[in-house]
């Protein structure tokens, strides 16, 4: 991830995708700059970006991530767990977590718990993975205990009191090419590894403008497939 996130088009097309949902969800706060955490911030580019408009707090379990955190320069992070986070609750403007629920067991407290630290009128943006007739080696690398339909993460939201004002789901133009690359993968022998193709640099810029393009389309309308899922929860003002 340290090596790849800059610059890698589904690392960069999740990003922007994500952060611009965020702001237009804090528009009317980011003069204030608005407190945001970076929830499983890994290896800190979300955290890095996020400090251009904001106040960013990166929170992440694992030392080696917080580390690689540190080597950008970013020192705003505290290692914690999803569903205790050390935070004080109704204290955050907005919780960002980029493919991070997945990752967690009990999800059910990690949504619960995240609503807890937000203020009320704040917000909760994430991405989870999609579909579990997906699921293959790479969710197994990667330790995921799920993958997600849309209607099951309007469920945890609504379950944990936010009100969904987008779930959708994304990466959308490539979904038939993500569907063949895993029926591959599950033919492969072998013990399981994550995997990120290697493209060269004009397919990686092609696909990052296909990204901005869906990124556009899903700020104003919700895509019927996808191999991901984006949503947006407010925690009610009053």
């Amino acid at each position: 991830m340290f090596s790849l996130e800059d610059h890698y088009w589904w690392f960069v097309g999740r990003r922007r995708l994500a952060l611009g949902l965020l702001k237009r969800a804090l528009a009317p706060r980011l003069e204030d700059r608005p407190r945001v955490l970076d929830l499983g911030c890994g290896t800190g580019v979300v955290l890095r970006e996020l400090g251009q408009w904001a106040e960013p707090i990166g929170v992440d379990m694992s030392p080696h991530a917080l580390g690689f955190c540190r080597q950008r320069g970013l020192d705003e992070t505290v290692q914690g767990d999803g569903i205790c986070l050390p935070i004080q609750s109704n204290t955050i403007d907005a919780v960002i977590g980029l493919d991070i629920f997945e990752h967690i067991e009990n999800d059910v407290a990690a949504f619960a718990e995240a609503y807890r630290v937000i203020r009320p009128g704040g917000y909760v943006v994430l991405s989870v993975p999609a579909f579990k007739s997906l699921w293959g080696p790479h969710d197994i690398a990667l330790m995921h205990h799920r993958r997600y339909r849309r209607s099951e993460i309007r469920s945890r939201l609504e379950q944990a009191g936010f009100q969904v004002t987008k779930a959708c789901y994304s990466v959308f133009f490539l979904f038939p090419i993500v569907v063949i690359w895993r029926i591959f993968e599950k033919r492969k022998k072998g013990p399981a590894k994550a995997s990120l193709v290697s493209v060269p640099n004009w397919l990686n810029r092609l696909l990052i403008g296909f990204q901005e393009t869906e990124a556009w389309l899903i700020a104003r309308t919700n895509l019927p497939w996808g191999s991901s899922v984006i949503a947006v929860g407010k925690k009610p003002s009053s």
